[in-house]
């Protein structure tokens, strides 16, 4: 009798165990499946799809590669990330130039340039709309190669932001216009050398302190539906932001922009949902002509916004390490694109923001707008 009660006690306790597992196995496949509606149903008409990468620079050690492949090489893998979209910005890391000389007494280790006639055209071609000048490279050639670049953009159609004649020009922002609204856009250097940051008589990048950024904010936004800030900042080669990053980030878009894009570290960072907006920290490298064993992996990131406010995004790991890829972003699948999603959501944690997978990709919703989608897929 001992035996059987024993016996009776072990079925019915695996009954429970595999009653349990079945129920999470359904909740699961649930989740995953409200997850996949959510992710892949439309956007609103009324939405603006914006791409935004991270530092790109197609010179240096990638300049002998590119000469015998083209400057269209680097984005063959990834042209698909850029269709049906409203705007693509990077950051541009160096002047498009063909000067020798820079007219500046430069202390760096570091000095880049590309050439205008080739990479300009490349840009346009590749789907870029506007690119952020605003960063410690853009006048290693001076004044004159700043101003080259700006002009080589000019001509192929590429706005520019973030650099001018004096402080007034970098920090006025560009605007542009798209089928669903107006976008301002704005770019800020928190980096050194200090004698790249334009000034009251002098040419240069935009420096901020905050109550300039988060003036140029409230600016810019009385003309536009959505404001866009991309800061150059932090440490480079380090995961870990520094105290001033969270700050500002937050200020800009407390300030009312409903997006802040990060570059200069070369590395991902963490990603933040902060009061309506999105803060992407450090989008990495993009397509940069070094053969850096520090970057390793980047994303493309697909922002959508809809009436002014953040509302959806997409992120698309690539692997970016050029002694395996050759300065051609490649798209990362299975695990390799897993592993770099749960490595931004491990950056993420203190900002309380996290990552959901489908497809190899990573994605993030607006807290109302998934709550709501939520509700009516169930």
């Amino acid at each position: 009798m001992v035996l059987y009660k024993s016996n009776l006690n072990m079925a019915i306790a695996k009954l429970h165990l595999l009653a349990i597992l079945i129920i999470s196995l359904l909740l699961s496949a649930c989740s995953q499946e409200t997850e996949s509606s959510l992710y892949n149903k439309k956007l609103p008409q009324t939405s603006i799809t914006i791409v935004a990468v991270g530092d790109i620079m197609l010179g240096g050690t990638a300049q002998e590669i590119l000469m015998e492949e083209g400057y269209d090489y680097p984005f063959k893998n990834v042209k698909s990330l850029f269709t049906d979209t409203d705007i693509a910005i990077g950051n541009l890391e160096g002047p498009l130039t063909s000067i020798c000389n820079s007219d500046m007494e430069l202390d760096k280790t570091y000095v880049f340039r590309s050439p205008a006639p080739k990479v300009a055209p490349a840009l346009k071609k590749a789907g870029f709309n506007i690119l952020n000048l605003a960063n410690n490279h853009i006048l290693d050639y001076g004044v004159q190669g700043m101003n080259d670049t700006i002009d080589a953009l000019n001509k192929h159609n590429i706005y520019s932001v973030g650099a001018g004649e004096n402080s007034a020009a970098a920090r006025s922002g560009t605007i542009i216009d798209t089928a669903n609204g107006k976008l301002g856009f704005l770019s800020y250097s928190l980096t050194f050398p200090e004698s790249f940051w334009a000034t009251d008589e002098k040419a240069g990048v935009a420096f901020g302190h905050e109550k300039q950024i988060t003036a140029d904010i409230k600016r810019l936004k009385k003309s536009t539906d959505s404001v866009i800030v991309s800061f150059h900042w932090g440490r480079e080669k380090i995961t870990e932001l520094r105290p001033y990053q969270p700050r500002l980030g937050r200020a800009a878009i407390d300030a009312g922009a409903s997006i802040v894009l990060g570059h200069h570290p070369h590395v991902l960072q963490a990603i933040e949902q902060y009061n309506k907006g999105l803060i992407i920290y450090s989008l990495g490298n993009f397509v940069f002509g070094s053969y850096s064993q520090d970057a390793k992996t980047s994303v493309v990131a697909r922002i959508t916004l809809n009436n002014g406010q953040f509302y959806s995004a997409e992120l698309t790991p690539i692997n970016v390490l050029n002694t395996e890829v050759v300065f051609q972003p490649q798209i990362l699948q299975q695990s390799a694109a897993i592993g770099v999603i749960e490595h931004i959501n491990t950056l993420s944690k203190a900002s309380n923001t996290r990552l959901d997978q489908l497809n190899y990709r990573g994605y993030l919703h607006a807290s109302e707008n998934k709550i709501q989608s939520l509700a009516r897929n169930n």
